[in-house]
């Protein structure tokens, strides 16, 4: 008779229409039952529309009906809330005290370079006035669910993704509503969205140090801070009220990413600081916290994100944050 971790891998193959994750990796698989040659298998019926159930329900039959000696399969559906199936190991939000420095470009690179290293990868776009995340991953599909929650949105390589752009009529529909609302939206975000089992989470804050950044660090469970920036003085002063502001809050700063470093011109092999020079070694130093690299101002970066094709770009700083930033996260999950 097959065992229930047998069983629990033939469900591996049973992906979640819209969300095109398994059901074991959502989470949704709530209790297996072997009794002599009886399965019975118990699964969550959150953020599912009807139709989806009873694909799932048939595609569930057909795999445990391929293992040896069962001849009797039940399967039930029960109601839960996203927060009770999410098992997420890290949450990684990414800031800084000024706009336009880059927070929505390095967070989108940190999830690549985690999903290129085996992990499996959500981001959650906080910036909820000026989100861009979705455009960057060319991502126009609406996020599916019912009334116990939503599915997240997957990328082209695999990343889960919740933006408020993936819920307006239009990417340009503006977003006017006052701080409460807006912590409120990301809370939702976090606690009504089936993320399901995360080695990591990216949170792309907004820029500053009020509403939006405090919500993520007092309703969720930071494990750790990314601070970026560009090499102007005046950037310099303004983000560091952001580590002070995660200082205070008691999330560890896991380290410092420069934006816009350099301007590389092949035709003279050289390097032109276009706003200064870098700034971001020195920063990082100040504050005792890891320096994990450079992005030049790169055209092609440029048109990729525009295209909708960031998971394209191949940089010596993927593979470096890839590597590094699991190091750096105080409780790093296990490796697939």
């Amino acid at each position: 008779m097959s065992t229930e971790e047998q069983i629990r891998s033939s469900l591996q193959g049973v992906l979640v229409p819209a969300a095109m994750r398994s059901i074991v990796d959502l989470n949704i698989v709530r209790e297996i039952t072997v009794d002599d040659n009886s399965v019975k298998v118990t699964l969550a019926s959150t953020g599912l529309i009807p139709g989806a159930q009873d694909w799932i329900k048939d595609k569930t039959r057909e795999a445990i009906e391929k293992l040896d000696k069962v001849k009797d399969i039940t399967i039930e559906f029960t109601d839960a809330k996203p927060s009770d199936l999410n098992e997420i190991g890290n949450v990684i939000a990414v800031m800084s005290g000024k706009g336009g420095v880059g927070k929505s470009l390095v967070s989108s690179l940190i999830a690549v370079a985690l999903k290129r290293q085996g992990y499996d990868v959500g981001i959650l776009d906080a910036d909820i006035t000026g989100p861009s995340i979705p455009r960057m991953f060319g991502i126009t599909d609406r996020p599916s669910g019912n009334e116990s929650g939503i599915l997240p949105v997957l990328s082209k390589s695999g990343i889960e993704i919740m933006s408020i752009n993936l819920l307006l009529p239009s990417e340009d529909e503006a977003v006017i509503w006052r701080g409460p609302l807006i912590g409120k939206a990301i809370t939702q975000f976090w606690e009504e969205v089936l993320w399901g089992k995360l080695d990591y989470l990216i949170v792309d804050l907004p820029p500053g140090t009020a509403d939006a950044p405090l919500t993520v660090m007092q309703t969720l469970p930071v494990s750790g801070v990314v601070i970026v920036l560009t090499p102007q003085d005046l950037t310099k002063m303004i983000v560091t009220k952001a580590i002070r502001m995660a200082q205070q809050m008691n999330k560890p700063v896991l380290g410092v990413v420069e934006n816009m470093s350099y301007l590389y011109v092949p035709e003279i092999d050289k390097k032109i600081e276009l706003f200064g020079k870098s700034q971001g070694e020195a920063l990082a130093k100040e504050f005792n916290t890891p320096f994990l690299g450079q992005l030049p101002i790169d055209p092609e970066l440029a048109k990729l994100c525009d295209e909708g094709n960031v998971e394209r770009y191949d940089a010596e700083i993927i593979a470096s944050l890839g590597e590094t930033l699991p190091q750096a996260v105080p409780d790093k999950p296990g490796k697939k």
